[in-house]
């Protein structure tokens, strides 16, 4: 047995339970009523904190890309109350974070309507919000948050609406997250020092929770950035022992402009039907990651330091 499957080995925790249980909380959320989402034409707002944040990036692109409408996400505490938005969205896996409740109270006394997308709707965000979408099949007992992320886009994507021609790479890049589950993280992965990972479009969304998740379940070093802003600075800090991950593949001529620091270039996700790389794939391989350099360093990825399943505060 490898270093790295060892590692994995090891650490037999919910976190893993939780990235094997993908596909079918996928599968499942593209059968979810999906009416209370935004209508195609509503400019809309999305809130989270932490994962739903990049939940909600990747649904903004995705949203405005496939011409349903404005979408600008937002952290929940950083929610704009004086602007004004057909519907605001927000999403949260356990409910009664302050922020996320926070948001839709502000929306709702300027009357915008309000939905939130839950992975426990026995919580304050119940009433909170005007509609609810109930995603608890994808809560899990890890304080990180690991299938709610794929199962909530899965969910925001199909709520776009998917056509004939859009089915076969919606399979496809299904087939790709899910063979992420199987792959085994590179051998040199628990040396690094430390992982960058620069998006572009709709993967900065999937580079954030990619950076986030081997961040605070792991205690890794991880960064990530606009792919393009990736050469404005942060490049000098490049090395031998910090790979640098493209989910979706990164932009033309920049890994050669990377790879001349001396880190390790990586365009990862599986390519699906249209010939781009899927950009789920890479959240799955970095926990995939997380949970190797969990068990490697000692970690409880289940419970990381500093950590809570929500955050509750005395004053939002």
């Amino acid at each position: 047995m490898t270093d790295v499957a060892a590692a994995t080995a090891v650490t037999a925790t919910a976190v893993a339970a939780e990235i094997a249980g993908r596909p079918e909380c996928r599968h499942r959320a593209m059968a979810v009523e999906t009416t209370a989402l935004p209508a195609p034409g509503e400019r809309v707002a999305v809130v989270g904190c932490g994962t739903p944040l990049h939940v909600a990036r990747a649904y903004g692109v995705l949203r405005e890309t496939a011409g349903a409408g404005e979408a600008d996400a937002f952290a929940a505490s950083e929610y704009p109350s004086g602007r004004r938005y057909d519907r605001v969205p927000a999403i949260t896996r356990s409910g009664p974070t302050t922020e996320v409740l926070a948001a839709p109270a502000r929306a709702r006394a300027a009357g915008i309507p309000t939905t939130a997308v839950t992975g426990d709707p026995a919580t304050p965000v119940a009433t909170a919000a005007d509609a609810l979408v109930d995603l608890s099949f994808a809560d899990g007992r890890s304080v990180v948050r690991t299938r709610f992320a794929t199962t909530a886009l899965a969910l925001l994507r199909t709520g776009l609406g998917l056509t004939p021609a859009d089915l076969p790479e919606q399979a496809a890049a299904a087939t790709a997250a899910t063979a992420a589950i199987a792959a085994e993280p590179p051998e040199d992965a628990l040396a690094a020092g430390q992982f960058t990972f620069p998006g572009a479009g709709r993967t900065v969304g999937p580079a954030g929770e990619a950076a986030l998740k081997l961040g605070e379940a792991a205690g890794a070093w991880t960064e990530s950035y606009p792919a393009m802003e990736y050469r404005h600075g942060p490049v000098g800090g490049s090395g031998p022992d910090r790979p640098v991950r493209f989910p979706g593949g990164p932009p033309a001529d920049l890994p050669d402009r990377v790879a001349a620091s001396g880190a390790q270039v990586a365009a990862s996700g599986a390519r699906v039907a249209s010939g781009r790389r899927d950009p789920l794939a890479e959240p799955v391989r970095a926990r995939r990651l997380t949970v190797a350099l969990a068990g490697a360093g000692g970690h409880d990825p289940d419970h990381p330091r500093n950590l809570t399943r929500s955050v509750v505060l005395d004053t939002p």
